[in-house]
């Protein structure tokens, strides 16, 4: 057997030789168990080899034999952010900061799990760390851009998206997270895009990032049927490379149904009594960020942005380890915990993110499974429910290319069948708890704003401002994927966009015609 050093393991991994790099593994611990390197090899390779609970061990060796390891702390925290164990990760990243790390991929990766944790801020100011150590860096200057798009600095971002994919110039997810944050003038870029999947080199996942992209730009420039086409190729190559189970998810919704009801909320424990906290929620694309918008340039409101915190503490309050972010066990374990426990968790979580305003919005979309849960762990709090004509909901989502979350969204039916599932549990929630849900029509609100802002704002007991109305003269940040946008008066332009494509959304249509669902109009059921 060719004896090999364990830089022969490094430069095999590099190479993506996994085998070579675990027999270096192997015989370097063989001479020596207590040799750290070699037990961050394992996990390295453990990683490359999608066999996490490997990875796990073996960065837990690292840390056990040499404390002060910044990388193998860094690796833990992501692995555990992945893995739903959120009180380990935040437990590893005091660990990295403990140790105050100079190696700008140890700050990178610990930037990248602070942004799976939805502490933004913080992820900005590790990126841009490791943007100044290496400015040449394109997955620094790509992860910085994303997370100023994110909280709302476009021009920077855009400049630092085209600085990458100089740098990089086959890099799918620049090309996309550039193409997200301008309107695009011609079809220059397009024509860049389009080269790129031609050449052959591009991953499934790759791909995925480029037909979107294209798809956005066309429709910037008015080209439906290329933007159309764009978007299906787009959703069928994500549709490859994400694991989605619908049965999964309908069982899920079955047991909200039956588990959250009147009679569980009325025997629930005490919540946190805080008022401060206003959740603006629904099905992604359907106006929630217009709403916030409005919401939160009242002088007595600030914008928390999309916050994942909610779900965290639902999760750490139930010690629930599934990876899968949401789950019909997850559910039904948090029914039984103390709403209290999540309702404080969820506010010390936020206290850093809501300025000293009196009231925060959070307005991650995704949080309408957690009504029930909200209104047990913050009974003074406010729900805002945005709802909007389903041909328009589930055509927004379609043509989106979203992170880890709606993997429904990627084919016709399958979102079709999705949005019957959250209309059917809205309406179980607004039967089982009447008067706790604010609805808001997107429609009638981009239709006359002002009329329907006034009513909200009175819905929060909150008084009058003009400023409510000017949303668009704001400077501050946006957290989502409208951010760019959001950066003009309410318009009526995506009302009925899905009738564009009639013909192409023809399996949607009729999935949800088949499921009694109308195609427009937003009856409250």
């Amino acid at each position: 057997m060719t004896e090999l050093s364990l830089a022969d393991g490094f430069a095999a991994l590099n190479c993506g030789d996994l085998a070579t790099a675990g027999e270096a593994c192997k015989q370097a611990l063989a001479a020596n168990q207590k040799y750290v390197p070699a037990h961050f090899l394992v996990g390295l390779v453990a990683l490359e080899g999608k066999q996490r609970q490997v990875a796990h061990e073996a960065f837990k060796s690292v840390v056990t034999l040499d404390r002060n390891h910044a990388a193998a702390w860094a690796h833990l925290a992501k692995l555990n952010v992945g893995e739903g164990r959120i009180a380990a990760a935040e437990s590893a990243l005091r660990e990295v900061r403990r140790i105050q790390p100079s190696d700008p991929m140890v700050i990178e990766l610990t930037g990248t799990v602070l942004n799976s944790l939805g502490e933004y801020e913080a992820a900005e100011l590790f990126f841009e760390r490791a943007h100044q150590m290496v400015p040449q860096s394109p997955s620094a200057l790509m992860n910085l851009g994303n997370v100023r798009v994110f909280l709302g600095k476009i021009d920077e971002a855009v400049g630092l998206f085209k600085h990458a994919i100089e740098l990089e110039p086959n890099s799918a997810q620049c090309h996309w997270g550039l193409a997200n944050s301008e309107k695009a003038k011609d079809d220059t870029h397009i024509k860049t895009m389009r080269g790129l999947i031609d050449s052959g080199r591009q991953s499934k996942r790759s791909q995925g990032f480029l037909h979107y992209a294209i798809g956005k730009e066309n429709e910037d420039l008015g080209n439906w049927a290329d933007a159309f086409s764009a978007f299906t190729q787009g959703a069928k190559a994500r549709r490859e490379t994400v694991e989605f189970s619908e049965a999964d998810e309908a069982a899920m919704f079955e047991a909200i149904k039956e588990t959250y009801t009147a009679e569980w909320l009325a025997n629930a424990a005490p919540g946190a009594e805080d008022p401060a906290p206003i959740f603006v929620l629904g099905q992604p694309r359907t106006g929630t960020t217009l709403i916030e918008r409005v919401i939160t340039s009242h002088s007595q409101v600030y914008s928390a942005g999309e916050l994942q915190q909610f779900g965290l503490a639902v999760r750490r309050a139930s010690r629930h380890a599934d990876p899968k972010r949401f789950s019909r066990e997850l559910f039904l374990s948090a029914a039984t915990v103390n709403p209290a426990e999540i309702g404080h968790m969820y506010l010390r979580s936020t206290a850093k993110l809501r300025d000293k305003s009196p009231f925060f919005v959070d307005k991650l979309p995704v949080n309408y499974l957690n009504i029930p849960l909200i209104l047990a762990a913050l009974p003074k709090a406010k729900i805002v429910h945005l709802v909007r004509g389903p041909m328009d909901a589930c055509f927004a989502s379609f043509k989106q290319l979203f992170a880890d979350a709606y993997l429904h969204s990627y084919d016709q039916c399958e979102m079709a069948r999705h949005h019957a599932r959250y209309r059917d549990v809205m309406a179980h929630f607004r039967q089982q708890f009447p008067g706790r849900i604010i609805d808001i029509s997107y429609e009638a609100a981009a239709r006359d704003l002002e009329p329907n802002a006034r009513k909200l704002i009175s819905a929060l007991e909150l008084s009058w401002e003009d400023a409510c109305l000017n949303f668009h003269e704001s400077s501050s940040g946006v957290a989502t994927a409208s951010s760019v946008q959001v950066r003009e008066p309410a318009h009526t332009r995506s009302i009925g966009r899905w009738r564009r494509y009639e013909t192409e959304l023809s399996p949607m249509m009729n999935e949800l015609t088949r499921l009694g669902v109308p195609l427009e109009g937003v009856p409250l059921d």
